[in-house]
């Protein structure tokens, strides 16, 4: 690449860096006052440009641009305000992974709402008015309105630093930030200082959006891509920094500009792909970032969040009463093939349940009683199923012994990404995982020679015994079992207690002699090798193999199955799968807009049962013993 290509590639960095930067402050914001991790801020970037589009359409184009653009970025922060007012005041005081769960919920809603909207096909708005043609870099051409960009950004940046520094709003909100509590305390009206925090992070996601209309089409896949870059931009900037996450919008913009414009170089007579790289280059970062200055690159270590739910009960063994309600669900699973003899779909369905059920109880046994919130867990189901699928295909091992290898290279890629993320906690460790889950995706959907690349892999069956669906229903309901009980029966032996001491009291159980960053990491392990373990059931179950299994979706699934059971309970994580998958079968074969039903679905969910359904049997039930049981 020449110096004029160089240069024209930073310039692309730097316009590419101020609608980044503008969805990061958002989120960061939003973030910093209300310790939600908003996963519907992609939506409203998204939203923005639906609405200009919108917008410029119905003005007629021409000098109407200019403020359809901003009408949109204005109507975007009134949908964030009347969001905050009518759904997040109700689970303010709720756990705050419920309050992800509600956000997800609400990202499923907007989407729909969207392809209700504006259809399914991407809408490519106009060219800007004024800014439509290009001028001469260095013999080259560039867009007069990237240009235009390039200014946006420092000039928002500018503005929200007096904004937050000169103004008594501002003052307040940075008090906030450092402890909402105590502005509270002091007699500030924290409701309406939070619905506006939240308008104002919603705006610049929406102005983000609106912005990028004559760059790129408005598209429905925007939300979850857009989120995944905002995160990366917040984290490594530093939870609350505006100037950091600008800093970070920047650096991640220039080297994915960077890496497009090197192409491919041949070094040693290997020939180096550089334009892949922009598929995970910003979750490379944000790893070593995290690695090397976990609060990131100008923030600080969070303060600790005065959480207004109730106390995590201790774990109890299971009474008489439970062991034989377990006994009777596992006779009905045993007879469900043969009840069910006369639909083989039933029975299909019935194994995704089952592992599902195995890959959350996995992610629970790290979330739960290990206090270790993972973003990223679809890369040990990944692993594992990778693990079946190349076992069987390339080195031509039976299924059998696949199925025993298999946990062990999901382990393997815990061994070294743990060791990492234990050096973490709260929503720097989250991102920390769904960085390394991102790289992970990344090397199985380019390494086409080996994994498939998009393609994946196929004709990954079970062995001959096992062709009768039936029969493999049972080895997955016995390997789903015994998974299960070890899991459990490890939270009651002696690891499991001090597994718990390092999340409840980490100084008290290192004073005591618990090497708590140990215990955690074989916790992370353990956890990989039962998730592996339901990626390899999964694979022989399905035939196939592809990206998806490994793509931050299936973390997002894991995640809401965990937390719709009941974070708190033994059984949560399983009651969660079941009622998850089953809703996302049924929902989806009878409605084009699904998400939507789905979504308000898991909304109402979270609002009745705010410590999981499994949680809120459990109050009930112990509400209604006698006081001296």
């Amino acid at each position: 690449m020449n110096l004029s290509g160089f240069v024209v590639q930073l310039l692309n960095g730097l316009a590419g860096a101020s609608s980044l930067f503008m969805v990061g402050a958002g989120l960061s914001l939003i973030f910093g006052v209300t310790r939600i991790v908003n996963f519907a801020h992609g939506s409203f970037y998204m939203l923005g440009i639906y609405i200009a589009y919108m917008l410029t359409e119905k003005m007629g184009g021409g000098a109407w641009f200019w403020p359809a653009l901003v009408l949109a970025a204005v109507a975007i922060g009134a949908i964030g305000a009347l969001v905050e007012v009518l759904l997040l005041r109700r689970v303010y005081r709720a756990p705050e992974l419920f309050q992800l769960l509600a956000t997800f919920a609400l990202m499923l809603v907007i989407k729909d709402a969207a392809l209700w909207m504006w259809g399914p096909e991407d809408l490519l708005g106009p060219r800007a008015p004024g800014l439509a043609h290009a001028v001469t870099i260095f013999g080259r051409q560039f867009p007069t309105y990237d240009l235009f960009l390039i200014v946006v950004g420092p000039f928002v940046l500018c503005t929200l630093w007096l904004l937050l520094t000169r103004t008594r709003w501002g003052t307040l909100v940075r008090a906030a930030t450092q402890d909402r509590e105590m502005v509270g305390a002091l007699g500030v009206n924290q409701a309406w200082l939070f619905t506006a925090v939240f308008a104002l992070g919603t705006m610049l996601a929406g102005l983000g959006g609106a912005l990028q209309l004559p760059r790129e089409p408005a598209n429905l896949g925007l939300d979850l891509q857009t989120i995944g870059d905002a995160f990366v931009v917040v984290v490594v900037g530093g939870m609350g920094s505006i100037p950091g996450a600008y800093v970070a919008a920047l650096l991640i913009a220039e080297i994915k500009a960077i890496c497009i414009g090197i192409g491919s170089v041949e070094l040693f007579g290997i020939a180096l792909s550089f334009s892949k790289l922009t598929l995970v280059v910003e979750f490379l970062v944000m790893a070593v970032v995290l690695v090397v200055r976990p609060w990131g690159l100008m923030g600080m270590p969070q303060a600790l969040s005065r959480n207004s739910a109730p106390p995590e009960a201790p774990l109890r063994r299971a009474d008489n009463l439970t062991k034989i309600a377990g006994g009777v669900l596992l006779l009905a699973l045993i007879a469900w093939p043969i009840a069910t003899a006369g639909s083989p779909y039933l029975t299909v369905l019935a194994i995704d349940l089952l592992t599902a059920a195995l890959f959350a109880a996995s992610l629970h046994f790290v979330m739960g009683p290990a206090g270790m919130h993972s973003f990223g867990h679809a890369a040990y189901f990944g692993l594992g199923a990778y693990g079946a699928a190349l076992l069987v295909r390339v080195a031509h091992l039976p299924m059998e012994l696949t199925l025993i290898l298999s946990p062990f290279v999901a382990a393997i890629g815990a061994l070294v990404f743990g060791w990492f993320c234990v050096r973490l906690s709260g929503v720097y460790l989250a991102m920390l995982t769904l960085a390394f889950s991102q790289i992970v995706w990344s090397v199985v959907f380019q390494w086409d020679d080996f994994t498939g690349g998009s393609n994946g892999l196929t004709g990954v069956w079970p062995a001959q015994w096992l062709s009768d669906k039936r029969s493999y229903y049972y080895l997955t309901l016995a390997l789903v079992v015994l998974g299960t009980l070890l899991i459990r029966r490890a939270l009651f032996a002696p690891f499991g207690y001090a597994m718990r001491a390092g999340r409840d009291s980490p100084l008290r159980a290192d004073a005591i002699g618990i090497d708590v960053k140990r215990i955690q990491w074989v916790a992370f392990v353990i956890a990989a090798a039962f998730a592996g373990l339901a990626g390899a059931l999964y694979a022989f179950s399905k035939g196939s193999i592809s990206p998806d299994t490994v793509a931050v979706g299936r973390s997002v699934d894991g995640l809401v199955m965990v937390l719709l059971g009941g974070l708190q309970t033994l059984v949560g994580p399983i009651v969660g799968a079941v009622t998850f998958t089953w809703l996302q079968d049924a929902v989806a074969r009878n409605t084009d807009y699904w998400r939507a039903l789905l979504g308000g679905i898991i909304l109402g969910l979270v609002l009745v049962f705010p410590q999981g359904i499994a949680g809120f049997v459990g109050q009930l039930v112990d509400r209604r013993k006698p006081a001296d049981a």
